[in-house]
């Protein structure tokens, strides 16, 4: 079964012509080779575009590299990379004439000087460039710094909550249960036995994720790497640092890991997309608070295999959800920071700092918002809202909640909306 990644699909198509590389970013196995060589190459097929000016080339295949003299078994015992005058060789008698090529080039981080052989077709005004890559320098974010300025990101995560149902027979709670155990990547949600789900979810980690990090970094401590995986799977949407979590690995493994062992460690982590940190941001001062960060899983899947299923709280799991959600849709994603000032019994004056779960910002608008899973009572839901009413601006406060509610606006013009709705139509909270 194939599962339509549309959102994605209109992005390289919004992108064709530009002149620039289209690089398609994200964590390994959320989709990339198949949106490429799939989708956009049967959508450039339905427009019209003749299928001899298509050149799909992916640089792990053994028969792709046969076409060009290379053989995939010496380059792995040899543990050199392609050899980019074959290459170039090779599309020079495929792209003739003046007309329009588009090449479609999967793991091209596997082809040596593969930033400048790219850089040279972008200078032929009948190529139009699509890559995408994972390992080396495509698991980094600064990967489109390598095309000088010309170079733009499509950034790829796993299977969106809609996505994920377009694939599911059940209904939406069902779904939903199942997308918060195993997560949207899609060799993960077309398996039909749970076991097997999280077979491949742990076989990713060791075959694929940490291995990528080992090499690329030269990582000489697997261990140390491991536990911090571990540690920041039981902490999802907690405040942490280098700090504290060094002190976790000396109360818990009894190591001596240093902080900036850890701050090295955490930034491998994000450059490999597993993980995303979101930065505290003081709304009254409007100054971002560097530390502490709170982490999320670019797939709630991969984090949940890390702690053996086991500490699957919804509160924390659907706050993870909603932020990737946000991330999807574009928003750049902050913690909210609101200072207040109180008065105890005594009337002694006690500072606070009350916390926003989301700060959504895209282009002028801004959003905050709350996650709650539940509002069993009316004390949950002032807990939740308080922090909107020492906010001065007028932007949409919205509440995004678990219970089963038709959106609304509270008597303090709070949004009411229920995870499904939210989840399930993208415009939801700009359009009410």
């Amino acid at each position: 079964m194939d599962i339509k990644r549309d959102f994605y699909l209109s992005k390289l198509i919004n992108r064709i012509g530009n002149g620039q590389v289209k690089v398609i970013t994200g964590v390994r196995r959320c989709g990339k080779s198949f949106l490429l060589n799939t989708l956009f190459y049967d959508y450039l097929l339905d427009t019209g575009v003749p299928e001899d000016h298509i050149i799909r080339f992916a640089f792990d295949s053994a028969d792709d590299l046969e076409m060009i003299g290379e053989n995939i078994v010496e380059l792995q015992k040899k543990d050199r990379k392609v050899d980019p005058q074959k290459f170039m060789k090779y599309i020079k008698t495929v792209c003739v004439g003046k007309e329009k090529y588009y090449l479609l080039l999967d793991e091209v981080q596997l082809l040596d000087s593969f930033e400048s052989v790219l850089n040279g077709y972008l200078r032929k005004r009948n190529m139009d460039l699509f890559v995408t890559g994972s390992n080396a320098k495509f698991l980094s974010k600064d990967i489109i710094t390598e095309f000088s300025g010309r170079g733009d990101e499509i950034h790829m995560y796993p299977l969106s909550f809609a996505e994920f149902m377009s694939a599911f027979s059940g209904d939406k709670y069902e779904g939903f249960s199942q997308y918060m155990m195993y997560g949207g990547i899609p060799l993960v949600v077309l398996s039909k036995d749970n076991s097997d789900k999280a077979d491949i979810l742990s076989n990713l980690y060791s075959e694929i994720y940490i291995s990528d990090i080992m090499k690329r970094h030269k990582v000489r401590h697997e261990s140390e790497l491991e536990d911090l995986l571990n540690i920041l799977s039981s902490s999802i949407g907690s405040l942490t640092n280098p700090e504290k979590l060094k002190n976790t690995f000396m109360s818990v493994k009894h190591s001596k890991i240093t902080s900036p062992t850890i701050k090295k460690y955490l930034g491998y982590l994000e450059d490999s997309f597993l993980l995303e940190s979101a930065t505290r941001y003081d709304i009254k001062g409007r100054s971002y608070i560097e530390t502490p960060q709170k982490y999320y899983f670019s797939d709630l899947g991969l984090r949940n295999v890390r702690i053996n299923f086991r500490q699957i709280e919804p509160t924390h799991s659907m706050e993870n959800v909603i932020y990737n959600e946000l991330r999807m849709r574009g928003y750049n994603v902050d913690i909210g920071v609101v200072p207040v000032v109180e008065r105890d019994r005594d009337g002694k004056q006690l500072r606070k700092q009350l916390e926003i779960d989301f700060i959504c910002n895209k282009g002028s608008s801004r959003y905050y918002i709350q996650s709650a899973y539940s509002l069993p009572d009316e004390d949950k839901r002032e807990q939740e809202v308080r922090p909107f009413r020492n906010i001065k601006d007028t932007f949409k406060r919205i509440v995004i909640t678990g219970d089963i509610i038709m959106p609304h606006y509270d008597e303090s013009g709070v949004l009411m909306v229920n995870i499904y709705d939210f989840l399930l139509d993208p415009t939801i909270i700009e359009s009410i």
